[in-house]
């Protein structure tokens, strides 16, 4: 097909549509010609790219399209610098330039009298490959070509590397493309390097990554950053593909909401509240309440300070954020104080277990299984095991812009992780304690009392855990959602609140003795009142 019969005409842009690029695409593509000249290689590269600009303007807004038709491009792209490599004795060198592609093609044949090949420069990219060794399997004979693209990152974009993370991404340098054409064997014998210029200034205490283009995203498998300075980074690859530099950037913390800001330390004031209460309930009434209160009491006490020191962490938060060695130590206590609630939690649950195992002698074996000094021991010395053991394998894993743990190589899971498991234990325990008391149910008619207290209890430690381990549940899901972080944050600050309203306030004992000191206070306001007149 003649070359003249693909340009796309200037004149008929306006009505350019994806159809038109596909079609164009697939003519291209359908070229069979093993060897081509420069001339028409160039000319066909020119549609390419400009097909390419136009594509761009009809699917700006589809992302997914977009990366469609950049796959496109490249894969095309290669096929044609391809046919720029013909047979040859010693060496063959072919350059072509366009305005958004810059592409070198070097090429050596068995009678090459060249110890190394000099680097490749593309568009102020260079890159080093050992062309020679390479050439060496495969009978002396062996070819590179070496590509940049001016407007590939509109399609390929940054935003496509760790989606997950929650980072501002840029591109730093210009998207390049490496291939060994008409080579049967590419295995590389030692990494290949690039040497790529910044496109844009380099932002202090950013991330700079080499990646390659995997299809659907930037990774960075096979490719490590060597060196980098104001204008240049190397990378090292232990193959070829279409690689670039990405540039993370942590995202400006936002203006606060005064509302928002005001409402949040209300809500953690309120739950400190009735954590507050419910510690003294629980110091009040021990005698009279028929159950080991060490799991419960730690885990209030825990929460109780692990809320007060994200109160006063978030109320002090620019002058604690100044100072980077005191924002990783409140991390860091923030993060065993509130791993130490979820393992009193899994205490919990155990002791309700071994109560429910030996339900002929609830009251007895709960008081015989471990005294509250291995308890606490055992309470809190796990989760400062996990602090540690965290610290040491990442000593910079603290110290976020909130003072809280940094979501870098995925650290927040030494958080989330025992929390899941713990979750995930709490659970299977329960479905365990729910058979055991149907069979003693069936079984024992003596003991239905104790059996109907002792489901109660399992259905208030239940909902107990449906309150701590749903918050953080949810925050798996809260990133980018303004409605899902408010009830995050709500549902955090009230688990003192709903601690209270389930051991306390729904308790009948305590009811009790809430009536017991109420009528005392009445009857001494009364005796004041008389003896004043």
């Amino acid at each position: 097909m003649p070359i003249t019969n693909l340009t796309p005409n200037p004149k008929h842009n306006v009505n350019f549509t994806s159809n038109c690029g596909k079609d164009l695409f697939n003519q291209i593509g359908n070229i069979t010609a093993q060897v081509l000249p420069p001339q028409d290689v160039s000319t066909y590269l020119s549609i390419v790219l400009t097909t390419q600009g136009q594509l761009l303007k009809v699917e700006a807004s589809n992302s997914e399209a977009l990366t469609t038709y950049g796959n496109t491009v490249v894969n095309i792209t290669e096929k044609l610098v391809s046919t720029l490599v013909k047979p040859t004795d010693t060496t063959y060198s072919v350059n072509i330039s366009l305005d958004d592609l810059v592409t070198q093609v070097f090429a050596v044949g068995p009678n090459a009298n060249v110890k190394e090949i000099p680097p490749l420069n593309v568009n102020n990219s260079q890159m080093d490959i050992d062309l020679i060794h390479i050439s060496e399997n495969n009978h002396g004979s062996a070819a590179v070509a070496f590509m940049s693209y001016s407007n590939m990152a509109n399609m390929l974009k940054p935003s496509f590397f760790n989606p997950t993370n929650n980072t501002v991404k840029s591109m730093l340098s210009t998207v390049v493309s490496a291939t060994l054409p008409k080579t049967p064997n590419t295995q590389l014998s030692t990494p290949v390097n690039f040497t790529l210029q910044h496109i844009t200034d380099v932002v202090p205490d950013s991330t700079l990554s080499c990646v390659y283009w995997n299809n659907t995203e930037w990774i960075v498998d096979g490719c490590e950053l060597l060196q980098s300075n104001s204008s240049y980074s190397v990378c090292s690859c232990v193959h070829l593909s279409t690689f670039a530099l990405i540039m993370e950037i942590n995202p400006p913390p936002g203006e606060s909401d005064p509302l928002m800001e005001l409402l949040n330390t209300v809500a953690v004031a309120v739950g400190l509240f009735f954590l507050s209460l419910t510690l003294l309930t629980f110091a009040v009434c021990r005698q009279n309440l028929r159950r080991n209160l060490t799991p419960l009491t730690n885990l209030c006490l825990s929460l109780f300070l692990a809320h007060l020191l994200f109160l006063l962490t978030q109320k002090f938060l620019q002058y604690i954020r100044a100072n980077q060695t005191w924002c990783a130590v409140m991390a860091g206590v923030l993060h065993f104080l509130f791993l130490s609630a979820f393992v009193w939690m899994f205490i919990e649950a155990v002791m309700l277990f071994i109560s429910v195992k030996n339900i002929m002698k609830i009251r007895s074996n709960q008081e015989e299984v471990l005294g509250w000094r291995c308890l606490t021991v055992i309470g809190y010395v796990i989760p400062l095991v996990v602090v540690g053991v965290s610290v040491g394998l990442y000593p910079d894993g603290y110290g976020s812009d909130q003072c809280w743990i940094k979501t870098d190589r995925d650290f927040v899971w030494s958080f989330l992780g025992p929390v899941c498991l713990i979750l995930t234990l709490n659970f299977i325990i329960f479905i365990t304690v729910i058979i055991i008391l149907r069979t003693a149910l069936s079984k024992l008619s003596s003991e239905r009392s104790q059996i109907k207290q002792m489901r109660v209890l399992v259905f208030k430690i239940l909902i107990q855990i449906v309150i701590l381990g749903g918050p953080w549940i949810l925050g798996f899901f809260v990133d980018g959602s303004n409605v899902l972080a408010i009830v995050f944050l709500f549902l955090n600050s009230q688990q003192g609140t709903f601690i209270f309203l389930v051991h306390c306030a729904l308790n009948y004992e305590v009811r009790q003795q809430y009536r017991k000191w109420l009528k005392t206070f009445c009857c001494y306001f009364r005796l004041q009142h008389k003896t004043e007149k």
